[in-house]
């Protein structure tokens, strides 16, 4: 009987202390980047959550790179466990901003993402390489009230420049749905190198159009990325078209 109850006592104590691990495990926070959405992270979430990982998948702005980070920053702040930001294009930008002044982010991710230095803007970082062929691509920008302009993919060439290994109605659908950028968010230069002081890791497609892959190479490389993955064939966003390979990646920052 005595045996039965240490028995019964450890199984419990098991029961909790796997409980506590998974409850212990770091909240994955997703910043999506210009001409996206929160819902091009749908197929990534699905494949964290079955593995257990609480996610977040911010609403960018997309209005400027200070302005951003300072969003996330705040919804990071509201989250009690250490946190993972991840950012595809320029939420790498965002993502360097707001991990800055923040204690709980334990890794960054850039999934075909700028990782920038201190002075460097998406325009610059990509004019660096060549082989974007994104400024060809833009329709009519949009005027907003303030002179700045609102920068959208135009829909007849969205899946060829955006998303060319995606299902053509999924890109048809994400040509609709696509947010918009401000102009001057892309110019304008980052204030911090997040990558400096936090560990981090790459993930890209070699068919990438917005950003070329040759850039996103140099900048995981001089980031001292701790494992960086070029995804034969895929386009700008990787984490559509291969959701479980970036998953895989992102967990593998979160260990």
């Amino acid at each position: 009987m005595k045996l039965m109850k240490i028995a019964a006592v450890g199984s419990l104590i098991a029961s909790m202390g796997s409980g506590v691990l998974a409850a212990e495990k770091p909240t994955i926070v997703l910043v999506h980047g210009a001409f996206a959405g929160s819902s091009s992270w749908s197929g990534v979430i699905a494949e964290l959550e079955a593995d257990g990982y609480p996610v977040v998948a911010v609403a960018n702005p997309l209005r400027g790179v200070k302005a951003d980070g300072d969003y996330v920053r705040r919804v990071v702040e509201g989250i009690k466990t250490p946190v993972i930001l991840v950012g595809h294009s320029y939420g790498g930008l965002v993502i360097s901003e707001a991990a800055a002044s923040l204690k709980s982010v334990r890794s960054l991710v850039f999934v075909a993402a700028f990782a920038p230095e201190k002075g460097e803007s998406a325009l610059s970082l990509t004019g660096q390489f060549p082989g974007s062929t994104l400024g060809a691509a833009l329709d009519e920008a949009v005027v907003l009230a303030n002179g700045d302009k609102d920068l959208y993919i135009d829909q007849s060439k969205f899946h060829d420049q955006f998303a060319a290994d995606v299902p053509e109605a999924t890109a048809k659908l994400m040509a609709a749905t696509q947010r918009p950028v401000a102009e001057t968010a892309l110019s304008e230069a980052a204030s911090h190198r997040a990558w400096g002081s936090i560990p981090t890791w790459f993930v890209y497609g070699d068919m990438d159009k917005n950003i070329p892959p040759q850039a996103l190479r140099w900048m995981a490389e001089r980031a001292n990325s701790r494992r960086t993955v070029a995804v034969e064939g895929a386009s700008h966003v990787v984490m559509v078209s291969h959701p479980e390979t970036v998953a895989e990646l992102i967990e593998e920052a979160a260990e």
